[in-house]
């Protein structure tokens, strides 16, 4: 299944800012960074399950937001993308 993350952590602090990376690095282990805090990640549930988990550990539940989309099997039918698109079908092969 196609899972949208966004998030929004506040980095008022250095706690903030690291935990920003810890985010960031995360989510970058599942998926496609779309856009700066936002990630296109295909997961199957237990993955989804284990990368929430993951995610709630890291963030200040006081300050910070993280948001998941599940856009389901179907996702390509529903994203439509305006300017520059610099993404890529993340479920096609990459030639390296």
């Amino acid at each position: 299944m196609m899972i949208l993350i966004t998030y929004d952590v506040d980095t008022t602090d250095k706690k903030g800012a690291k935990r920003l990376r810890q985010v960031a690095k995360s989510c970058v282990n599942h998926g496609k960074r779309v856009q700066n805090s936002v990630f296109e990640c295909v997961l199957n549930e237990a993955q989804f399950t284990a990368l929430v988990h993951q995610l709630d550990l890291i963030i200040d539940k006081e300050k910070d937001n993280i948001r998941f989309y599940n856009l389901g099997k179907s996702w390509n039918r529903k994203v439509t993308t305006l300017g520059v698109n610099t993404s890529f079908d993340i479920t096609d092969d990459l030639i390296v």
